[in-house]
């Protein structure tokens, strides 16, 4: 548990050292490749992990037990050449709750525009002020997107700084032949996912990820009924994004993640509260409204 959890100072007194900030699980996977090579990926897996775990991304120190826990899936379903991959990663973070072993989940994202070169039993080299190559690129920008999750929900609007590292790589990929850095390639991709987090008129969404975990689940322990009041209320401000921007990729990302969390939470709090949550849900995560049905019902 991070020691950040104590309270906003701590997070920024106890980072002004060097460390890795990562803990990565990382699994890399060719169910649709039937002459797959298995040390390959093996291989890759590896670097994958050592690109996260054995690399300080910021200024801060990051002890061993406060590194963020980072999961990725790597699915390989094409294998154009021998050196060259395609497919879809998924990044899955969950935030530690203050006096629990339990985890919030914050990220549970699948990039479909995953293209890149890797060489078995090579490293993943990578500079967040130059372009080098785009699985580095890729890896990099979740990197510091993740980073700016972590920041955001332990201090309102400390990631920012991550953000930016993050847009500094974006601006580099512009010119790379991969898809997925580009504005006009798409509403649900890496441009739009950090272009969006940087707008103003997504405040209330960075806002939740402090209000949510910070005044809300770390508190949870101590008084339930205020914390998701707090909670409910970070929610219903969210339906200013969803009218500026309806359908947004972010609001979708964050719901992948949390809707099956909401729905524990509140199924133990009184029929106005929830009957006021779910009205709100229903205009802005329309995706899982069966599931909010379930919290209704407390089942």
């Amino acid at each position: 548990m991070r020691r950040l959890l104590l309270l906003p100072l701590c997070f920024l007194l106890s980072r002004a050292a060097s460390a890795q900030e990562f803990n990565c699980q990382a699994s890399v996977i060719a169910p649709q490749i039937a002459t797959a090579q298995t040390r390959v990926f093996q291989s890759l897996e590896l670097a994958i992990k050592e690109f996260f775990n054995s690399r300080r991304f910021t200024n801060y120190n990051y002890a061993p037990n406060e590194r963020i826990d980072i999961n990725l899936l790597l699915t390989i379903s094409n294998q154009p050449a021998p050196d060259r991959f395609e497919g879809t990663l998924q990044v899955i973070y969950a935030r530690p709750v203050y006096g629990t072993d339990y985890n919030s989940p914050i990220l549970d994202l699948v990039d479909d525009q995953v293209q890149f070169n890797f060489l078995e039993n090579t490293q993943i080299e990578f500079a967040p002020d130059r372009f080098i190559n785009n699985l580095s690129a890729l890896l990099g920008f979740y990197a510091y997107f993740v980073l700016g999750l972590d920041g955001d929900s332990f201090s309102p609007l400390g990631g920012t700084e991550f953000y930016n590292q993050a847009q500094q790589i974006m601006g580099y990929a512009q010119n790379a032949s991969e898809s997925g850095w580009k504005a006009f390639e798409g509403q649900r991709n890496r441009y739009w996912l950090l272009d969006n987090q940087l707008q103003a008129v997504f405040r209330p969404l960075r806002e939740l990820l402090y209000d949510y975990h910070r005044e809300g689940m770390d508190k949870m322990a101590e008084d339930a009924a205020a914390a998701r009041r707090v909670i409910a209320a970070s929610i219903e401000k969210l339906k200013t994004v969803h009218q500026a921007k309806p359908a947004s990729y972010n609001l979708q990302v964050v719901f992948n993640a949390k809707f099956q969390e909401i729905i524990e939470l509140f199924k133990p709090a009184d029929p106005g509260e929830k009957a006021k949550l779910f009205n709100t849900l229903q205009i802005i995560d329309p995706g899982h409204i069966g599931q909010y049905q379930n919290m209704m019902r407390g089942s």
